[in-house]
């Protein structure tokens, strides 16, 4: 399949070298049949593939795993636009025997293939197959002993070839073995020299901190002496400070006590002015009711007087129309009149007391702006006087 693939595979010329690989051709498979993305996929994460011809003949081998390998190149010659760019127009994939290869292909199906890809050394592979088996002249019908003899230098070769081969791979990787280990052998010296060089600046530094710390060892012990001799200092002035201090103490004590007792009886005191705050508080509410009551009943004989007023109109009327209880009426307008003059003399008594109420209410206020700066005994007296 490999041949018939590399029949008439166009030239493709790059910077370096001719490129000349069947891998091209399918990688557009990928594109055309949309299942053959893994194949694809699993072929580019193999290890060890350096060409695109490893690759392809991987691709090959999964293909035939899969059972699919008739499928994905019936689409790729159904394109022949898209292969016209790979392949010469006598290329064997243009020509109507690539659809009967791609027929023929579909009896591999039934048979399971499991072939090993990745230990397998793809790149390097020869891809040259021996028909001689299978063509066969007249003559070497009859002569089976030289069949034989010619079977017998057949195995011989390959196995010559294979043997060389698995040499070539085992020289290569050994190969790679001493140019690794010469790389991490040199790798190793540099490291080993700038260790080295590392050693001998520590040694250094080493030196110098020791002849440092004993600098400071030595400044540490003078600057302890001399600290210790601040201390026993301090501790003399500290003794002599003490009892200063001590003294100090009870004296602040003792004046906290004066200051405790004094602010007690303070506290005391204000809750004295506080309560008679209430008191002077409900004796103005019961000032304040009386002023309402008082202007209640002022209200009460106005209404009265008027009454008597319209009483006094009313008979005045009676008094024109009739002539023969002149005097009666008269009478009875004269002891109006007096009570007229008593409901006046009333209003002018309650107008005169509403005015004694409201200048007592003033004097008590006075009195209340007073008592905050007055004695204790002066504020008691001045409650009994508001109560009374």
């Amino acid at each position: 399949m490999e041949h018939c693939l590399k029949h008439g595979l166009k030239v493709r010329k790059s910077f370096l070298s001719y490129n000349k690989t069947i891998w091209g051709p399918l990688e557009l498979v990928e594109k055309l049949y949309p299942e053959a993305e893994e194949i694809g996929a699993s072929v580019r994460d193999l290890p060890g593939l350096k060409t695109p011809l490893g690759r392809a003949r991987a691709w090959l081998r999964l293909a035939l795993m899969q059972k699919k390998m008739a499928d994905y190149l019936r689409c790729l010659i159904i394109q022949r636009d898209l292969l016209s760019e790979f392949y010469e127009y006598h290329a064997l994939m243009m020509e109507e025997e690539g659809a009967v290869i791609v027929g023929l292909l579909v009896g591999l199906n039934v048979i399971d293939a499991n072939l090993c890809v990745k230990g397998e050394d793809l790149d390097s592979q020869v891809g040259v197959i021996d028909f001689s088996m299978y063509l066969k002249n007249e003559e070497d019908i009859g002569n089976k002993e030289r069949n034989v003899q010619i079977a017998a230098i057949l195995d011989q070769k390959n196995y010559v070839e294979e043997l060389n081969r698995q040499l070539n791979s085992t020289v290569s990787s050994l190969h790679s073995r001493v140019d690794s280990l010469e790389k991490s052998n040199t790798k190793l010296i540099e490291e080993l020299a700038i260790a080295k060089n590392n050693i001998i600046k520590l040694q250094e530094e080493n030196h110098q901190l020791r002849s440092e710390n004993k600098l400071i060892l030595m400044k540490t012990q003078q600057h302890l002496e001399v600290t210790k001799v601040d201390v026993e200092t301090e501790l003399q002035t500290y003794k002599h400070s003490r009892q200063g201090l001590d003294e100090m103490y009870n004296e602040a004590r003792r004046q906290l006590r004066d200051e405790s007792q004094l602010r007690q009886d303070v506290e005391n005191e204000l809750a004295v002015q506080v309560s008679m705050k209430h008191e002077i508080e409900l004796a103005m509410k019961l000032l304040e009711k009386d002023i309402h009551e008082k202007q209640d009943t002022l209200i009460g004989l106005r209404q009265q007087l008027e009454e008597v007023k319209a009483i006094n109109i009313e008979m005045y009327q009676k008094l024109q129309g009739s002539e023969d209880g002149l005097k009666e009426k008269n009478e009875i307008i004269a002891r109006l009149e007096e009570k007229t003059n008593k409901i006046t003399a009333a209003m002018r008594q309650l107008e005169q007391s509403d005015n004694d109420l409201l200048t007592q209410t003033r004097t008590i206020a006075m009195s209340l702006v007073k008592c905050a700066s007055s004695d204790t005994q002066d504020q008691y007296k001045l409650v009994k006087d508001i109560s009374f």
